[in-house]
């Protein structure tokens, strides 16, 4: 029988080249975040998270910072501090998208962000985009990346095309939207019983790959998975957000910085609300071509630990190099 021993543990400097993003949705109703567990799943694949974290790539100008604030409790004359205590907690987090796309907009915007509806012939222009064509009834058999269309209702959609896929509104009020809250809707009124509304906020959208006998053939999966009855599907053309309203996005954060000798930074927030409007800034290529990035700023909310009880923020977590001294 053998044995091995490690003589050369050193204790090293973490060091880190880039921060990645990964988002994952907020349960509005419950006010229920999604839980990042280190212990459990802290060394994960960067290319493919566990679920629901969506991967949103490389970010830069990545800055947290504390907005916690500490008192003391004096007494005696004269007065001496006795006990320190914690008078406020909270936190803020910002940097650059680098990536445009539906999820990425919609975080740095804060507010509702829609889906350009292909437009029927001789709507009203609307800034928001103009009323869409018909929505047609997703058919049984659809699985997150294969959407079953009856063979006439095919011939709308081609390969290369954008899709959203959910529910049509029926005078449903509060938070809307398959898989994430995408908007709050106070009175059927105020969205003017468009039956085409839900699909105009969701999340649930993809790219075709390939449009033939049978359906859809989607590029990525459905963000809210298997169709469920009752939902249809439109053609969209692109996305708009907005400066305004009244509602605010809200998502739980997982931002990783890799170490270059095996070691880990994980910085998890259960839940951010954006705290800006939407922006934007170049970075000058080769003149006069520039790289556009999105800027995003966020604050924390609360939640409560199931381990103590304690009120949090945020999460820091290190995990270290095999030959790291801890």
């Amino acid at each position: 029988m053998s044995t091995t021993t490690v003589t050369n543990y050193a204790a090293l400097p973490t060091i880190s080249r880039r921060v990645r993003a990964y988002f994952a949705p907020v349960n509005r109703v419950s006010q229920m975040p999604s839980i990042f567990d280190p212990s459990q799943t802290g060394g994960f694949s960067l290319e493919a998270p566990p679920a629901p974290w969506i991967d949103l790539g490389w970010i830069e100008n990545f800055a947290r910072k504390s907005t916690s604030s500490i008192g003391a409790l004096n007494s005696g004359v004269p007065s001496v501090a006795q006990y320190q205590v914690r008078d406020a907690t909270g936190a803020t987090v910002s940097f650059r998208f680098k990536t445009w796309n539906k999820l990425t907009m919609a975080l740095a915007a804060g507010s509702q962000h829609m889906n350009l509806i292909k437009p029927a012939s001789n709507g009203p222009a609307i800034g928001s985009g103009a009323k869409g064509i018909a929505a047609v009834t997703v058919q049984s058999g659809s699985t997150a990346t294969n959407i079953v269309l009856n063979a006439t209702d095919i011939a709308q959609f081609s390969a290369g095309c954008m899709v959203a896929v959910d529910i049509d509104y029926t005078g449903q009020t509060g938070f809307v939207g398959s898989g994430v809250s995408a908007a709050y809707v106070r009175a059927s009124a105020v969205v003017n019983n468009d039956p085409d509304y839900i699909r105009r906020v969701t999340f649930n959208v993809a790219r075709v790959s390939q449009a033939g006998t049978g359906g859809l053939q989607l590029a990525q999966p459905l963000l809210a998975g298997p169709p469920v009855s009752g939902m249809k599907v439109q053609p969209i053309v692109g996305f708009v957000d907005r400066e305004g309203g009244s509602f605010f996005q809200e998502w739980s954060a997982v931002f990783v910085m890799p170490g270059e000798q095996g070691d880990r930074l994980i910085f998890h927030y259960p839940r951010l609300q954006a705290m800006q409007g939407p922006a934007e800034s170049g970075d000058t290529l080769v003149a006069p071509l520039e790289r556009i990035a999105l800027n995003a700023g966020f604050c924390a909310l609360p939640v409560t630990d199931a381990n103590d009880g304690e009120q949090i923020v945020c999460y820091r977590s290190f995990l270290p190099g095999s030959a790291t001294l801890i």
